[in-house]
């Protein structure tokens, strides 16, 4: 192999790296190995692999399809092309799509035969909207409101999926976990499209920003962000005490429920200080999460 054709190389797969996202892996495998450990209270090789599925895998084809169907927008875009996306080169496109085919595979077909018809149902599911939130037909990402609910989905669904996959026993308040992560996992999208309206209005995108406005969209998380604290006030002790961890999201967004459509951008810094939030948000709840284990051991 050439020295031209080994650089050719190491430059695929820093994009790959690029577009899958680094920052957000986590957010993706927490909460699957925190609900499958949970429910078995064991290491096993099922929680090993999901973990690295829903660490890699898993979010190479969330944002890489993102990516790929993106790229119109993303070239008017000043945040894109680090920590929060590559803008890629059009001859890149096929390569990240199979890629993420390919890697994603292995871990699919052990999964499935690991799984039970119920899993494979939730899996199934949420492999959909990975690839349908950014890609045609669908492109739900451009209906407001099904953008930030298919958004949410994304985070939730690895958790589901690892409480499905364990075993759990669904109760009212194992129930109101999921809702109120839903419910972050809405806000959080809408929060975070209040930045990209200027990049989405110039490529013809739609959005729930770009639908309702800015400080509509704002508002909205908001009062999201708000009911999902209170909604983990009807989860089994300690979980009510997580209700506390939507504060610093709520304080890092209300500076912003004025913008307008020329002001919006300035969400951006508000969105990085979320990528922050979100590592001590999870410091938080892995603290409770082990409090509840040593009460319920």
């Amino acid at each position: 192999m050439s020295a031209r054709d080994r650089l050719g190389a190491a430059s695929v797969v820093r994009t790959l790296f690029v577009s899958s996202r680094p920052v957000s892996w986590i957010n993706t495998a927490y909460p699957f190995a925190a609900a499958y450990v949970m429910t078995t209270r064991t290491i096993d090789v099922p929680l090993v692999i999901g973990t690295l599925f829903f660490l890699i895998p898993y979010n190479l084809a969330m944002y890489g399809v993102n990516d790929v169907f993106d790229y119109d927008s993303d070239l008017r875009n000043p945040r894109k092309g680090g920590a929060q996306g590559a803008v890629l080169d059009r001859r890149m496109h096929p390569i990240v799509l199979l890629a993420a085919s390919l890697l994603c595979a292995p871990f699919l077909v052990y999964l499935a035969l690991v799984g039970t018809w119920q899993s494979w149902i939730v899996l199934a599911a949420s492999m959909f909207f990975v690839v349908f939130y950014s890609a045609p037909p669908l492109r739900l990402k451009e209906v407001p409101f099904a953008d930030s609910v298919t958004s949410s989905i994304h985070f939730f669904s690895p958790a589901v999926y690892g409480l499905v996959l364990a075993g759990a026993v669904w109760t009212p308040r194992l129930c109101a976990i999921i809702v109120a992560f839903a419910l972050w996992g809405v806000a959080s999208h809408a929060f975070g499209a209040v930045q990209d309206v200027a990049a989405d209005r110039a490529a013809g995108i739609a959005s729930i920003a770009t639908a309702r406005g800015p400080a509509w969209t704002v508002r909205f998380a908001l009062v999201c962000y708000a009911s999902a604290g209170l909604v983990m006030l009807a989860t089994a002790w300690p979980g009510p005490l997580a209700a506390l961890l939507v504060l610093p999201y709520l304080l890092s967004v209300w500076p912003y429920r004025g913008v307008t459509d020329d002001s919006a951008h300035e969400a951006t810094r508000g969105w990085k200080r979320f990528l922050w939030i979100n590592q001590l948000a999870g410091f938080g709840v892995t603290l409770l999460l082990i409090w509840y284990g040593m009460l319920t051991a």
